[in-house]
């Protein structure tokens, strides 16, 4: 039991120190400054851009979405079970099993994603400037004007939302608590030691994205460091509170509500991924075949990991 204990902590120690070290190398180091970039480097900082938006979609298709999906089935069967047996003798058991039928995953998965849609559109309703600017302005690619669209307009930009930084920082955190409570939870130190690493395996990765998006989206350094930091915190929160609750069990609809939040977490991570991370690094049109490579690259990466997560 004392050896468990120790390699929790130490697990504890290991989530903390890669996810500050992954987060902080973008802020600190004014390399990947985009805006202060140019020619090759520039460049080169696109394509760093294109991997981890890669990153961001395998962490929310094949890790957020796919545990999300696995836990609210699990928990919904377990509800069924436990009013089957509470009401016996009742002849509802095919109710029961149509129930089952409907894609309940999926459905808290879109909750979320329209939860973040609301938010957005309402503070642009009561704020019109909350969500940054709405409009690229014209630049110039061998003297021709390419962001205009047959002369009817400007293409709409990727915003600059603090919004939507907000909600990528809070559905990565939401899910950090749970893979920690997940390490926390596991009864042998072979099984902790497994899931440890394939949390870590993904994690830092996609916080070295979360700092290079803090970075791009001109937040304050001292803001960026604590939004690191309250990130990195996360995992070893829920570690925490899974060796305090262990041997926990789905009592009182806790596991329920947990696979409900999972699920909302992942909705609004993919919300953020496709209408704020994927069009931005996408929106010039600068050597697309190249940058979907780096995006299938980043995507491929969160998909192998997925086979040990």
């Amino acid at each position: 039991m004392e050896q468990l204990l120790g390699v929790k902590l130490g697990c504890l120690f290991a989530l903390l120190a890669l996810t500050l070290g992954c987060g902080l190398i973008p802020i600190c180091f004014k390399w990947f400054q985009i805006d202060a970039a140019g020619g090759h480097h520039r460049r080169v900082l696109g394509l760093l851009g294109c991997i981890s938006a890669g990153v961001f979609l395998g962490a929310g298709f094949m890790h957020m979405t796919a545990e999300a999906l696995e836990e609210i089935e699990s928990q919904i069967q377990k509800f069924i079970v436990q009013n089957r047996s509470a009401s016996e003798g009742n002849s509802s058991g095919d109710a029961n099993s149509a129930h089952m039928e409907y894609p309940y995953g999926e459905l808290i998965i879109s909750l979320g994603f329209f939860f973040v849609f609301f938010l957005e559109s309402l503070a642009l309703q009561c704020c019109p400037g909350a969500a940054g600017g709405s409009t690229v302005q014209e630049e110039e690619w061998g003297g021709a004007h390419i962001f205009e669209l047959h002369s009817h307009g400007h293409i709409p930009s990727p915003s600059k939302s603090p919004l939507r930084a907000l909600v990528l920082l809070l559905s990565l955190s939401f899910h950090s608590v749970f893979e920690g409570l997940a390490v926390g939870l596991q009864p042998t130190v072979a099984a902790t030691v497994q899931l440890c690493l394939a949390v870590l395996a993904h994690k830092g990765l996609v916080v070295f994205g979360v700092g290079m998006r803090l970075v791009q989206l001109g937040t304050r350094s001292r803001w960026a460091l604590f939004s690191i930091l309250l990130l990195a915190l996360m995992s070893p929160l829920g570690l925490a509170i899974g060796l305090a609750v262990t041997g926990g069990d789905s009592e009182g609809g806790w596991g329920l509500a947990q696979a409900v939040l999972e699920g909302v977490a992942a909705g609004t991570f993919l919300y953020v991924t496709f209408l704020e991370i994927l069009p931005r690094e996408l929106a010039s049109p600068e050597a697309p075949l190249t940058k979907w490579c780096c995006v299938a690259a980043g995507f491929a990466f969160m998909a192998f990991i997925a086979l040990w997560a």
